[in-house]
């Protein structure tokens, strides 16, 4: 079974636990409007590293991997969002799934693709479980409040007026 099947086939039975209890925390945090996950991952350095941290500036969480052609095509994108908009608060964060011991390789990525934002690393795979992601790439647009104000499942499209118009509304609150 490959790792992106295993992977949903997880968050698919941790949706239909979640459905099935009495609580349905999980599966509303990841509807628009509504708070977005309590997360934490690592820095490529190994330190401890959250989305609490965050609470107060304008977050693009977007989930990747080296492996996933379509994230690596959606890359230049992201710089140009990264260029656009971090001089007025956004803070972009790439989470990657990959596996772990792959550091030397991500930080080759990294510095191949010119990401300039931030890369946290996620080798168990907890954002896909907790923002129930079936696949990647996976982007949210989290405001001041923690507040989750857009997503996509798949590629930022270049030029995407969507995601523009909530950055721009995001970043005005």
């Amino acid at each position: 079974m490959t790792r992106l099947l295993r992977g949903a086939v997880g968050v698919a039975l941790a949706a239909s636990a979640v459905s099935c209890s009495s609580g349905d925390a999980t599966a509303s945090s990841v509807e628009i409007g509504r708070p977005a996950p309590a997360y934490h991952a690592v820095s490529l350095a190994g330190d401890s590293v959250s989305l609490a941290t965050y609470r107060g500036k304008v977050v693009l969480l977007n989930v990747w991997a080296t492996w996933c052609g379509p994230c690596r095509k959606e890359i230049p994108e992201l710089r140009a969002i990264d260029s656009r908009f971090r001089g007025q608060g956004l803070q972009l964060i790439g989470v990657t799934v990959d596996a772990d011991g792959m550091q030397p390789q991500i930080a080759d990525f990294v510095k191949e693709f010119q990401m300039t934002y931030v890369i946290w690393h996620d080798p168990g795979e907890r954002v896909s479980a907790q923002f129930l992601i079936l696949g990647l790439p996976a982007t949210y647009l989290i405001d001041r409040n923690g507040i989750l104000r857009w997503k996509t499942m798949g590629p930022v499209a270049p030029g995407d007026a969507s995601l523009d118009a909530a950055i721009k509304r995001a970043l005005q609150s």
